[in-house]
């Protein structure tokens, strides 16, 4: 009996191969050159990646009030590193190595000048860097201060001598002005690419800034001449009072690393009672017992806090600098008005 005959096992593996290249090459015959993008297992496109934002510009600013300006007209274009954070006291502050590395890293470094950031130099030389350094003070009238006879340093500087110069040329906001216009200008040239969006940005702050300078001048100007005095814990607010035509008096001079002596606290605080002064204000920075010292001894009441030096972390009446100046303006105005305390 002859029995049919059944292919061997190697016959058919050849034969199974054979066909799944078939399947193979048809699946490969598909219309060509049809521009289809690239598909997922279900025969859907897959999204292409968005490009990249561009990397932001890295500067460093010496303090808070500077740092707000600098992110206001930076907007999303700046990455600002901030060297003296929120209610803290540049005139005491001592630089680290962390703070020189921060420094290092940037491509653009902004500091207010006129002696206030009296480190700076010391900081820049240890960091190695070698960009620009903005001064953005440049262009202000600058205030000369008279010195101090009776107050003393403490046992070290820190390198705060600011010599007849008074630092705190922000606190007139028509020099705020001239700040934003440096720090728009030294961005644009840092990155001109964005040009457009800094010069938009200073130029929308720099409004805001004239229409609160415009109602500090109607709001105080309707104040007495001689009603007109304040007393703070340090000389902080000299263009202040220059620009709203007011006097500002202060047991210690334009830094908070001195000591005001016995004498200075008691002539002043004869003059307090002598003039009837109302308004005297602590500063968010400041160690408020000398001024609590000086409202016992003179009588008088402590009115509230000014900002002076510094923004504040948390404090809501100075998270910014417009915030911080709107609030200046009206406590001294409301200190100096007929129901104000002492009155």
């Amino acid at each position: 009996m002859v029995h049919p005959s059944f292919p061997s096992s190697c016959t058919r593996r050849r034969g199974l191969i054979g066909g799944l290249a078939g399947l193979l090459l048809l699946a490969g015959c598909g219309p060509a050159g049809d521009g289809a993008r690239p598909g997922d297992a279900a025969g859907k496109p897959v999204a292409e990646a968005a490009p990249a934002a561009p990397p932001k510009l890295p500067v460093v600013v010496t303090f808070t009030i500077l740092a707000d300006m600098v992110a206001t007209v930076g907007g999303d274009r700046v990455e600002v590193a901030t060297l003296v954070g929120p209610d803290s006291d540049a005139h005491v502050f001592s630089p680290t190595p962390a703070a020189a590395k921060t420094i290092a890293a940037a491509k653009v470094v902004f500091v207010n000048g006129l002696g206030f950031e009296g480190w700076m130099d010391k900081l820049i030389a240890a960091s190695g860097y070698k960009g620009p350094l903005v001064v953005a003070s440049d262009g202000v009238e600058v205030l000369k201060v008279k010195p101090q006879p009776h107050s003393h340093r403490h046992g070290h500087s820190h390198g705060h001598d600011h010599g007849e110069v008074d630092p705190h040329a922000w606190q007139s906001l028509s020099n705020a002005r001239r700040y934003v216009a440096n720090i728009a200008d030294a961005l644009a040239a840092a990155d001109p690419a964005h040009e457009a969006g800094y010069r938009a940005r200073a130029k929308a702050y720099d409004e805001r800034l004239a229409q609160l300078d415009e109602k500090a001048r109607a709001r105080l100007g309707a104040i007495p001449a001689s009603e007109r005095r304040v007393i703070v814990g340090h000389d902080a607010f000299g263009y202040f009072a220059r620009a709203y035509g007011l006097t500002f008096l202060s047991p210690r001079g334009v830094s908070t690393d001195s000591e005001a002596s016995a004498k200075d606290v008691a002539q002043l605080a004869r003059q307090i009672r002598s003039q009837r002064i109302r308004a005297v204000f602590v500063e968010n920075i400041s160690d408020p017992r000398l001024v609590e010292q000086l409202a016992r001894e003179s009588g008088a009441r402590v009115g509230g806090t000014l900002f002076s030096d510094a923004l504040s972390a948390k404090d809501k009446r100075a998270l910014t600098y417009i915030d911080m100046m709107s609030h200046n303006i009206e406590e001294v105005a409301k200190a100096l008005a007929p129901s104000g305390p002492g009155s």
